[in-house]
């Protein structure tokens, strides 16, 4: 496994949700790809299948090819984790 996998996340600058999400992973030293769906119309078509029909964001696409749909930060930590992104 590489030392950086590619984790991406799919948000909006004005998602309260999206910006603890980004924090917490700036605070664990994660680096992300973060797309922003208000500014690509792709992204937030991806958002939609992704969530069966939901709109919802922040959506954190692993590299395993699981996602987490608006995770609380002890579950976005438990799924980096798992991952062996960082360690507990």
């Amino acid at each position: 496994m590489s030392s950086h996998p590619e984790i991406t996340m799919y948000g909006a600058d004005w998602c309260g949700d999206c910006r603890r999400s980004k924090r917490l992973l700036a605070d664990l030293n994660v680096e992300i790809t973060h797309i922003d769906v208000e500014k690509d119309e792709s992204a937030a078509v991806m958002v939609i299948e992704i969530n069966g029909g939901a709109q919802s964001i922040p959506v954190i696409v692993f590299p395993d090819g699981t996602h987490l749909t608006e995770p609380s930060d002890n579950d976005l930590k438990a799924k980096l984790i798992s991952l062996g992104v960082i360690s507990a």
